[in-house]
Parts: C-alpha cells; structure tokens; sequence
C-alpha cells in the first residue's frame, strides 16, 4: 500500500471526481467511494449503511478521508427532509466516529449556506443561521463532526461549478442550457450574490490541507474557500454568453428572492485564514467557465 492513502465520498460526484484525480494524481493512494453511480474503479458503499462504511475503513485503511457526499440541492431538501437527514447529518456522525476510531484524519465538506448572508464577509469563527433546511443540515453536520471527531477538519465552499458529464450537474453550469436557447426569453436570479468556485481549486485545497495535517495535527477546525468573482446567476448567464461570442439580450434579470428554499443575500466566504497559510488557488470564473462549458458550445 502506498505511505498515503485518502478515501473520497461522494466521489461520483462534481466535486468528488475532482479530488480523486487530485489526490492520485499527486502520489495518493485513493479510494472512491458511491453508490447510485458506482462504476468503474470506484467502490460501491451506501454510507448510510455504518457496517459498510466500518467494513471499507478497516480493510482500506486511510490515512485521510474526505467527505463530500451530500445532498446538496435546497429544492430538493425542502421536500424530503428525513432522506437528508439520514444522508447529510447521521451518516456524516456515523464517517466521523469510526474515522477517529480507525486513527485517521477527516476533512467533512460543508456550505456557506450555514449563514444567513446579511453580514459578509464571513470568518470561520462567525455565528451560522441557516435559513433552508439544506443549510441546517449542514449546520448539524458540522455539529455532529464537531462532537464525534473534535480534531476533524470542516472546510465551507460556496455554489461550485467545473468539469461537469452533464449541464444539470451543477447549478451554475446548468445556466448555460438557457444562455445557449436564444428562441425564448429567460429570466435568471439578480438578487442573491453568489461567489462561483471551481472544483478543481477545491480539490487543490483539500490535498493541501490534507498534506499539511498528516505533518502537523494543530491542523484542524473550520476552513472557508471562496472563488474571487462576485456574481449573481444572472452575471453568470451574462458572462458565459460574452465569453463565448454568444448573444445574451434573451436573458432577462430578475430582481425578487428566490421563490423556493430561502437563498442568503450574500454568504462570502472569507478564506484569508487558509491563504495566509499558503494555501489555496482562485480561478477566476471566466477562466475556468472556458473550460467547462467549451465542449458544450454549440458548433
């Protein structure tokens, strides 16, 4: 087995895929692990079912593990609260425990969503006031890490977006099916503030910080990570369309709050405590839009 090895949940996922090239790509042993869409290398574990998170931990072995999986669409949330809470806060008390238990580290994944977003810029040490049940969730989650595995590390990201198999992966990505749809008007969000991040300087983040942590344990506690551009959906729409020479008079800003699950007005994420350790990397989001949605261009 190599000196390092690091198992991923939710790595069938935006972010997961990322961080299991990330990490092998950069002399990790890893494992992923997920279960509706568990094909080829990764394992296929339901980590609601502790006997088989226990089962992989022990035969595996990890020296870290992070822990992105998640259910992480508020709509979604809002309609089925005992399914998140099974998914989103008791497996993630259940990974902690036997993390700690095994004599690993844990990196836990969580949202900007744990504010309420009236007074940005947020600090780690900030009071969270969720206002959606996706963001309590994560707030529980994070409370359930906290209890069960005190040296765990939490890092908090904002909306993410990157190299995505299809638009709806993510919810910046799947703007561009209107912004490309120029036979119909489209009205986009332009109130809630946003900061989109690339997964990919998540992923980066993450290896960081795992490297630093297996070298020195005061490494521990809640992290932010934040992408540098300040945008609204609508911003976003408008700046995919200008990247791409496309025409963005269709798309139609649309000035109220969110109708669904209640968003934060603005949950920026201050990641000064991680960039004054050297850690980190900020794509700005027109670079990294080029190269998520080139391929989706329509020819």
């Amino acid at each position: 087995m190599s000196s390092k090895r690091v198992l991923i949940t939710g790595a069938s996922g935006l972010l997961g895929r990322k961080l299991l090239s990330e990490f092998s790509e950069n002399g990790w042993d890893a494992l992923g692990l997920a279960f509706t869409r568990a094909t080829g290398k990764l394992r296929k574990v339901d980590i609601r079912d502790e006997k088989q998170v226990d089962d992989v931990i022990t035969k595996f072995q990890p020296h870290f593990v992070v822990h992105s999986a998640a259910e992480r669409r508020p709509d979604v949330v809002e309609k089925d609260e005992a399914a998140t809470e099974i998914l989103n806060v008791t497996s993630t008390a259940n990974i902690s425990r036997l993390v700690r238990e095994h004599g690993g580290s844990l990196l836990h994944i969580s949202t900007d969503y744990v504010f309420d977003g009236t007074k940005p810029p947020y600090k780690p040490s900030d009071e969270p006031n969720p206002l959606n049940k996706y963001g309590k969730s994560k707030l529980a989650a994070e409370q359930s890490v906290t209890r069960n595995f005190p040296s765990a590390i939490i890092l908090r990201v904002p909306i993410l977006y990157g190299d995505v198999e299809s638009l709806d992966e993510s919810a910046v990505t799947v703007l561009f099916k209107s912004v490309r749809d120029v036979s119909k008007e489209a009205k986009m969000s332009d109130y809630e503030v946003r900061y989109p991040t690339d997964v990919a300087d998540v992923a980066f983040v993450c290896r960081q910080l795992a490297e630093r942590r297996m070298s020195d344990s005061s490494i521990k506690g809640v992290f932010h990570w934040s992408g540098p551009d300040c945008m609204t959906k609508y911003q976003m729409a408008v700046a995919m369309a200008t990247t791409f020479g496309m025409s963005s008079g269709h798309l139609v800003p649309d000035k109220e709050p969110s109708k669904s699950a209640p968003r934060p007005y603005n949950s920026h994420l201050d990641s000064s405590d991680l960039q004054e350790m050297g850690i980190g990397r900020k794509t700005p989001f027109r670079d990294g839009i080029v190269r998520v949605l080139k391929d989706f261009v329509p020819k």
